[in-house]
């Protein structure tokens, strides 16, 4: 009997992929082939490219300018905001900034005091001065431009040249148009540091030289002193008249919300306020006090003596001649008085005349009163208050009027808030009236049409298609493709060698079996064991064995 042949029971992975046909290997490769582009297409579409803002607040001739820049470099990009930013992806954003920068680009970028920088031999002292006016702006541009509420702006300065007469030289002035944020405004103190800080980078520039307005022409800094005319007001005054207004109505809510509860009063009040300056002056005298009392400013005395022309002393001579005579007296009104000597004088010296003027001082009051401003001259207030809610015994809840005495007391209360005054014409006008409910719409869509459920769905439809398609190709597709390797013959494992071997052997034929011996045990011969085989392998598997009686009868080889 010859020798059986040792069938290897494991062959290889390529062992069986070489015993397939061509339409099998081919199903392998186009399974394996299309389930690995559905897990790269997955990720790649699963996975969103991260842009970043590349340039924003372009102008228009910039951001065309490096539109086109981008599209030669082959750098994909798209717009937000509007047209107003340049976005590209996240890992090209530094690399195209500094390729864009090589080429110029923006050329809307501001330049500072690095223009000196640039400075050749030869330049004139206009140019110096042109270069440098230049490069102060471009730092004044760059200061404001850091503000959160500033978008851009441009500062304009005008230095005039300085000579060596001090009377005659102008003092410099500066423009600053800023660009604000959408929704975003400057305050009192911002604008006040925007012109504290160009009037300090300047020398010599005075504050109120510094102008400031936005990009609508609206004028933002305080104007100088008189520049509004006696009617006008300054937004300093309507911005003092709204927080006025914004403090009653405030006042007013928090006394009659406790009562009535929150958001069932709704109050609005105007303030008319008298911002006209007056100055009144007054001048009164008081009447003459008694000499004691008084003060005096000036006093003059003058005395005259008229003697007998050219006659010779009379008179008899002794002592009463000799004697000086009496001082005189004169009245306060300053009436002249003619005093005669005594007795035997008047024929020696003549008549004496004495005047005494005395001036006192008149008392005068001078008062100048300078009326205040932002000075209330009327108030109007308008409150309306919302039906008060009862609830019952059983707890059904209704909404009733106010009774006149609860409007009363509440009007009262309002007076006394706002300091109500009918001499001032001030007027309060309380009304009750049902608030409007607001309608609440009830969305009444099952929860799978609902926006949100589709934006979930839309989100995760790409990882879930993919992963539900590339299970469908591999079950399909690949798993039978791998079933089919694994049922693959162990003809196909066998070397060519022992393929020859095999196919040459003489298969061995049934023989009968010798008469057994009682004391012996039968073997069975190897006829009996494949005959055994074939009926096992019939009964586990008949359609294998229908297939290769089917490929006798057609005269096909057996796969």
């Amino acid at each position: 009997m010859p020798s059986a042949l040792a069938i290897p029971v494991n062959p290889s992975l390529s062992q069986r992929f070489a015993g397939l046909d061509q339409a099998q290997r081919l199903r392998i490769g186009l399974g394996l082939a299309l389930f690995i582009a559905i897990g790269i297409i997955g990720l790649m579409m699963g996975r969103q490219a991260e842009w970043r803002v590349l340039y924003a607040n372009l102008a228009d001739k910039d951001g065309g300018a490096i539109v086109a820049q981008l599209t030669t470099m082959n750098i994909p990009y798209k717009h937000a905001d509007g047209g107003g930013a340049i976005l590209v992806p996240a890992d090209k954003v530094y690399d195209t900034r500094l390729r864009l920068a090589s080429q110029g680009l923006p050329k809307g970028s501001v330049a500072g005091f690095e223009t000196m920088d640039a400075n050749r031999f030869g330049m004139t002292q206009f140019q110096e001065r042109l270069a440098f006016q230049r490069g102060l702006e471009g730092e004044l541009t760059r200061s404001i431009q850091a503000l959160s509420s500033v978008s851009s702006a441009r500062v304009h300065l005008a230095l005039p040249n300085q000579n060596g007469f001090f009377r005659e030289q102008q003092k410099p002035t500066a423009s600053v148009v800023v660009g604000l944020n959408a929704g975003r405004t400057l305050d009192r103190a911002q604008l006040a540091g925007i012109v504290h800080l160009v009037s300090s980078s300047v020398p010599e520039m005075n504050p109120t030289a510094v102008s400031v307005l936005d990009d609508t022409g609206k004028l933002l800094s305080t104007p100088p002193e008189g520049a509004n005319g006696a009617g006008g007001a300054d937004a300093q005054q309507l911005q003092y008249v709204q927080q006025l207004e914004q403090l009653y109505s405030r006042r007013i809510l928090d006394i009659l919300e406790p009562v009535v509860g929150p958001g069932n009063v709704k109050a609005q009040v105007t303030a008319e306020l008298d911002f006209s300056q007056t100055e009144s002056t007054s001048e009164s005298h008081k009447p003459n006090q008694s000499p004691d009392s008084t003060a005096i400013r000036s006093q003059q005395t003058s005395e005259s003596t008229n003697g007998a022309a050219g006659g010779p002393p009379s008179g008899v001579p002794g002592a009463t001649t000799n004697q000086v005579p009496n001082p005189s007296t004169a009245p306060i009104n300053g009436a002249t008085q003619a005093l005669t000597p005594a007795s035997g004088a008047a024929g020696a010296s003549g008549p004496t005349k004495r005047e005494s003027i005395i001036n006192y001082e008149v008392d005068k009051m001078v008062k100048v009163v300078r009326g205040g401003t932002g000075i209330v001259k009327r108030i109007s207030a308008a409150v309306v208050l919302n039906n008060q809610s009862v609830t019952d015994a059983k707890g059904k809840t209704t909404n009733t009027p106010l009774s006149d005495a609860q409007i009363e007391k509440m009007t009262a209360l309002v007076r006394e808030t706002i300091g109500f005054s009918k001499d001032r014409g001030d007027s309060l006008n309380l009304m009750n009236a049902p608030f409007a409910q607001e309608k609440i719409v009830i969305n009444d869509l099952p929860f799978w049409k609902q926006a949100e459920f589709l934006d979930l769905v839309r989100s995760f439809a790409w990882p879930v298609g993919t992963l539900l398609f590339g299970a469908l190709v591999l079950l399909g597709v690949i798993k039978p493709a791998l079933k089919v390797l694994a049922q693959a013959p162990h003809k196909a494992a066998l070397s060519p060698h022992q393929l020859d071997a095999v196919e040459s052997e003489e298969p061995e034929r049934a023989k009968l079996a010798a008469p057994a011996r009682s004391n012996e045990p039968v073997l069975p011969t190897m006829g009996e064991l494949a005959i055994e085989d074939a009926r096992k392998l019939t009964r586990d598997n008949p359609a294998a064995v229908a297939n290769i009686v089917k490929s006798w009868i057609n005269g096909e080889a057996p796969t």
